[in-house]
């Protein structure tokens, strides 16, 4: 076979050749990454099997980690926020949401809002003018909704009831829904993954994998919420699309968070899958969506 004469092309021609763009792949340790996996969902299952006596403690705990990564991270970064206060306040807001619910946690959030913002005034002193203030003390208050806020919601879950349906059973509906959007997305873009969402931001993530997201996630709403909550499966539809919309854009929020700060990971806590918040990116606004309509169903 003869090989192919490129002479009679310019430079400028060949440059506007396009090859086509691989299909994505996962990038993942694959066997870590499973084992990991299997943990998190055992740990999750004792919180379902257990209720909110087990759930609180699960959620708290995942925000304190996360709260910690995530502040690690940003100090490398040069910012100056207090590590006690973001801890001490998340802790306030997941805890006052047992007891007092929505109005607990908005206690808890409007306090430590102020703590934040009281705390960075004077943290060097009466004196001494604050640097930086504005970029801080909006970077903790970010931090506190991102986590402990979004947190919240997702131990709220715990809390709701429907006739004789106890909480749990929200809080599975809840995680079957991530585990399909994750799957479906994980699937449909692995496999067929070509076209990026948003190359500038997240050029892993496509539309392939979006709309396998959106249609497992549909699915297993529809399903969850008519045989587990006993409700119209409509709303589970819409429970598993908004719900993919949101996790979604929390990818997309963490992924340019992480290009900010010029990092891949946010730790190596989760083998295989990097850091913590590397797992609830899309889980903690998720969860809030999932608190706000699965509400409608509180009896």
């Amino acid at each position: 076979m003869s090989r192919p004469d490129f002479s009679r092309f310019s430079w400028e021609q060949l440059s506007e050749v396009r090859i086509p763009r691989p299909k994505n792949d996962s990038g993942r340790n694959m066997p870590a990454a499973i084992t990991t996996s299997v943990i998190l969902i055992a740990i999750v299952l004792v919180g379902i099997l257990v209720g909110p006596v087990a759930w609180y403690p699960i959620v708290a705990t995942a925000v304190a980690l996360a709260t910690w990564e995530v502040h690690r991270r940003l100090t490398e970064g040069g910012y100056a926020m207090s590590l006690s206060i973001l801890l001490f306040g998340g802790q306030i807001m997941v805890w006052s949401s047992w007891p007092w619910g929505l109005w607990g946690l908005m206690a808890g959030y409007v306090s430590s809002i102020l703590l934040v913002m009281f705390s960075r005034l004077f943290r060097n002193g009466r004196h001494t003018p604050p640097r930086n203030y504005w970029r801080d003390m909006s970077m903790s208050v970010f931090v506190l909704t991102w986590i402990a806020l979004f947190g919240s919601f997702i131990a709220m879950l715990s809390n709701i009831t429907r006739h004789d349906i106890p909480g749990p059973m929200f809080i599975l509906t809840f995680m079957l829904c991530v585990i399909a959007s994750d799957t479906g997305g994980f699937l449909a873009g692995v496999g067929f993954g070509s076209h990026s969402m948003a190359p500038a931001v997240s050029p892993n993530k496509s539309w392939e994998g979006f709309a396998g997201s959106l249609a497992l996630g549909m699915v297993v709403g529809a399903l969850t919420v008519r045989f587990l909550l006993h409700a119209n499966p409509l709303l589970g539809v819409v429970l598993g699309a908004l719900l993919v919309i949101a996790a979604t854009l929390g990818d997309l929020v963490e992924s340019q968070f992480k290009r900010e700060l010029g990092i891949k990971d946010m730790s190596r806590m989760l083998p295989g899958h990097g850091g913590l918040m590397d797992r609830l990116d899309g889980m903690l606004p998720a969860g809030v969506v999932t608190w706000l309509i699965l509400s409608i169903l509180q009896t």
